[in-house]
């Protein structure tokens, strides 16, 4: 069979336009100057994102300052996040107790990094559903929720990509 023709029913790779490098990553390169988050007040500097202007250290204090939404505040506010943890089942004396359990924790993370949040604590009819900003987040607080609470059964399946 010749190169250029095609098999009945087989698909053709449509290449098109190449995308720009910008849209291939989620985060773009750091960019010159200072990105503070119009919400949680965040800076952006030399990729990575800290918790106010006093934490960055930097020589030139001439640099150009915008102001933007951070990935998490943009996901708070797009109602998006990347961990869900469901908690079925829960007794009642053990309830208020696993809220602010994952409150504190989520607190702790924040602290070492901006962007790692607990969107919110939802109580279902069933138990509780946590929602986080980062998938690793979701995946150390069921761990150490499954620490604490030893008789905890603790299952984790993982979405397909889109």
């Amino acid at each position: 069979m010749a190169q250029n023709q095609s098999v009945p029913g087989q698909k053709k790779w449509k290449n098109g336009e190449p995308k720009q490098r910008s849209e291939l990553h989620e985060f773009t390169h750091g960019g010159k100057g200072v990105v503070i988050c119009s919400v949680c007040r965040a800076a952006y500097f030399k990729k990575r994102w800290y918790h106010g202007l006093e934490k960055i250290d930097s020589d030139n204090q001439n640099l150009p300052v915008v102001f933007k939404l951070c990935p998490a505040c943009t996901q708070i506010k797009n109602r998006q996040f990347e961990g869900q943890i469901t908690i079925k089942n829960i007794p009642k004396k053990y309830e208020s107790e696993i809220v602010n359990f994952t409150n504190a924790y989520g607190r702790r993370a924040t602290d070492r990094d901006p962007m790692d949040r607990v969107i919110a604590v939802k109580k279902t009819k069933e138990g509780l559903i946590i929602t986080t900003t980062e998938n690793q987040l979701a995946l150390k607080l069921s761990r150490k929720l499954k620490q604490t609470f030893s008789k905890a059964v603790k299952e984790i399946s993982f979405s397909p990509s889109p």
